[in-house]
């Protein structure tokens, strides 16, 4: 399978210094990257089956959650390929994106950066 994941975490790491937290003993795969400051999530990385998404097959694939500024940012980008809405985070503007090379690299980053701005504490928001 192959899977941006890896890209992600460096991309946050670099960008962020946000290093991969893997909180949940039973799902050692899922990551949460967090703001330093309020420790808000501003992006999940998880794998879960293709059937789960609403998509064919079974295999498990990885995806990232972030969180959008609104409901019509939403209804925007899950009518765009590989992006759906968000798995496990139905309530308010979160989103799923395959990380299978479905979105571009530089789409699935894009959008991490919206998601940070996004959950990042008001003073900062501000400021942006």
């Amino acid at each position: 399978m192959s899977t941006l994941r890896f890209e992600i975490f460096d991309y946050a790491r670099e960008k962020y210094a946000a290093e991969p937290e893997f909180p949940w003993l039973r799902l050692p795969d899922y990551a949460v990257l967090r703001h330093s400051d309020n420790r808000k999530w501003f992006g999940i990385v998880m794998d879960v089956p293709r059937n789960r998404l609403g998509l064919s097959g079974e295999e498990r694939v990885d995806i990232l959650n972030v969180k959008l500024p609104g409901a019509e940012d939403v209804l925007f980008y899950t009518s765009q390929p590989g992006i759906l809405r968000g798995y496990h985070i139905s309530r308010g503007n979160w989103i799923s994106i395959l990380l299978d090379g479905t979105v571009p690299l530089g789409e699935v980053k894009r959008l991490l950066d919206l998601g940070f701005r996004v959950t990042e504490t008001q003073k900062k928001k501000k400021n942006f």
